[in-house]
């Protein structure tokens, strides 16, 4: 029955998607209403990503009016813009843990919902996953409908193209929603746009084109004449709806996605049509809060705050993040070789490019998200003498590992990684953790690696890895280092060697990058030998051995899987030597970590000072 005698907000009606369905359309913009409020109270008390989710209030509610979900997929892309269809799927009790250690994650997740049809994090997967489950759906003759939601942003990397042609090529039954939030409302999302798609995504049009199609077939100059006919009528309206016409989708819009009730007629419609159907929507970030509209950008992943107040001024002085650090030094060392070229796959505010942007506008390349050709461009340039500079996550390097093989360590080019978020990053989850570099970057021939243990050291390493003749990554992890100030000068660093930080007795544990300070600590309780390799690759084996042979037992600790990590890169050196000695390595463990405080979850894969200490006495005891 419609909920429509209750006098409770709407939104505490909601449990399920079919409790939505239940109401009659006319309460849905208050609904919208609600919904937009309830998001704005909880992100501002857990944080979370913002302006994005404010965006798609409509949009969400109207396509699981639309659909019958969850038997009907919804494939969200990326997952900033997934709260709306939390709070709407059951989980509006559970958003005060969002992002939390135990609680429910910032992104879609198969295993939390049966309405996550795909988990998602990294960006422009939804079209693959989407064509796949419609493939599926028809192999099974299941009359199962198939949506994929996926921003103008996501639509920036090749592999949604990849997907986008390969479903017009197969004539898929599937819906790509676009939701276009770079853009103001433009002229075309008017009523007359807003008509115009209704009528083109109406059941009569749609009889009367492929009827057309029928009887023209005999006649295929006619026929290309006609479909080019329709095309330019389309194009009078939409002109970015051509390329996806070339591709095999029958392009509509744009229209504008905060009207609610237009959305809903235009779904419905979609929903009845066969084939592969795109629908541009427009919708603005943060929509229903002024600040966010105003800054989309400050406001695209937000800490928390009083929404009555909007996020505070960021403060300067305190100990500087390691991001800081990069920004700092690229912009030093542009000034002072004008050969470095600064890249990023679309996070130039969370790699620290904004200044170096403004500075040297004519050597920062922003190739939006394209980890593959930011990888490959850099390549291109260092052949021609530059010196480019990537500035990107770890979890965002795995995307492009092929190119960083074969078009830049084959070829020993030199280009310089500077490599952020590594390790455990907190309440974004497994998803955007590093948790494999030191893995899957050692094996790669040619490649120096190197892991600085405080905010100097990062410093000198990006500078020494610019001075090398050969691929070089820097891998620092997120947030604050120990507090060391950085020196202006910058000096290179002998390459391959590491650095006994403390002496000790018996026991010597070799820490790698951020576990030194950790490592440090530990030792005051251990009176334990410390030593900052500093080089995952090439090793100081020299170091190594001369440890071996002073002490009786090493423990290795890293921020990165074990299993092929830079531990491992030890005992290798340890067995090709012959030298017996107990090792044990301490690092994340064989399995994905999920979201809480960085602290949080260090502590619960026993990279904390008690975990260092706690492991040793184990693993003596089973010894």
């Amino acid at each position: 029955m419609p909920l429509t005698g209750s006098t409770s907000p709407l939104l505490e009606q909601i449990n399920i998607p079919q409790d939505l369905r239940n109401l009659p359309e006319a309460r849905l913009p208050t609904l919208a209403e609600e919904l937009r409020e309830f998001l704005i109270q909880t992100v501002a008390r857990t944080g979370g990503h913002f302006a994005a989710n404010l965006g798609t209030v409509e949009l969400t509610i109207a396509l699981h009016y639309t659909f019958n979900t969850p038997e009907d997929r919804l494939i969200w892309d990326v997952g900033h813009q997934t709260y709306p269809h939390k709070i709407l799927t059951g989980r509006r009790k559970c958003m005060h843990t969002l992002r939390r250690k135990d609680g429910i994650a910032g992104f879609p997740k198969r295993c939390e919902s049966p309405y996550d049809t795909f988990g998602v994090g990294h960006s422009s997967t939804s079209l693959s996953a989407a064509l796949g489950m419609a493939i599926a759906a028809e192999r099974t003759s299941s009359d199962r409908k198939i949506v994929a939601i996926i921003g103008d942003g996501a639509m920036t990397a090749g592999m949604a193209f990849e997907a986008l042609n390969h479903a017009g090529h197969l004539k898929s039954d599937l819906l790509v929603v676009l939701n276009d939030n770079e853009m103001s409302i433009s002229p075309n999302v008017g009523a007359l746009s807003a008509h115009l798609t209704k009528l083109l995504s109406g059941q009569l049009f749609s009889t009367v084109r492929e009827g057309g199609k029928k009887v023209l077939s005999h006649v295929p100059p006619v026929l290309e004449v006609a479909r080019r006919a329709e095309e330019h009528v389309k194009g009078l309206f939409a002109p970015e709806g051509t390329l996806f016409e070339e591709l095999g989708f029958h392009y509509f819009g744009p229209v504008d996605g905060h009207d609610l009730l237009t959305l809903v007629q235009t779904l419905r419609n979609l929903r009845a049509l066969k084939g592969p159907r795109l629908l541009h929507v427009v919708t603005r970030k943060g929509k229903g809060y002024p600040l966010a509209e105003e800054e989309p950008v400050d406001y695209h992943g937000v800490g928390a705050f009083d929404p009555a107040c909007g996020l505070k001024p960021a403060t300067s002085g305190g100990k500087p993040t390691y991001t800081q650090v990069f920004s700092e030094w690229l912009c030093d060392m542009a000034a002072q070789d004008e050969r470095l070229i600064g890249i990023t796959p679309a996070m130039r505010e969370g790699s620290g490019l904004v200044e170096f942007s403004e500075r040297f506008p004519d050597r920062y390349f922003d190739v939006a998200i394209a980890e593959q050709h930011a990888v490959t461009l850099a390549a291109g340039l260092a052949c021609e003498g530059l010196k480019p500079v990537v500035a990107i996550y770890s979890t965002f390097l795995q995307r492009a590992y092929d190119q960083l093989i074969h078009d830049v360590a084959l070829q020993n080019l030199p280009v310089l990684f500077a490599i952020d978020r590594a390790g455990l990053v907190g309440p974004d989850g497994p998803t955007h953790a590093g948790s494999f570099d030191y893995s899957y970057l050692r094996c790669i021939p040619n490649l120096v690696m190197m892991a600085p243990a405080d905010e100097d050291e990062c410093r000198q390493m990006l500078y020494t890895g610019f001075q090398l003749n050969q691929p070089a990554t820097v891998r620092y992890p997120r947030g604050k280092g120990p507090g060391v100030v950085p020196k202006r000068e910058m000096r290179m660093l002998p390459v391959g060697r590491g650095e006994v930080r403390r002496r000790g007795r018996d026991l010597a544990l070799l820490a790698f990058g951020d576990m030194v300070t950790v490592a440090q600590a530990a030792a005051e309780h251990l009176d334990a030998t410390v030593v900052n390799m500093r080089f995952v690759k090439p090793l100081d084996e020299a170091l190594i051995v001369q440890i071996a042979a002073e002490h009786h037992e090493l423990v290795t600790l890293e921020d990165n899987a074990i299993a092929g990590g830079a531990g491992d890169a030890i005992s290798d050196c340890l067995a090709q030597r012959g030298i017996s000695i107990p090792v044990l390595h301490i690092g994340l463990p064989d399995r994905f970590i999920e979201q809480g405080e960085r602290v949080e979850l260090l502590a619960e894969c026993g990279l904390d000072v008690d975990g260092v200490l706690q492991r040793l006495v184990d693993w003596r005891k089973q010894r």
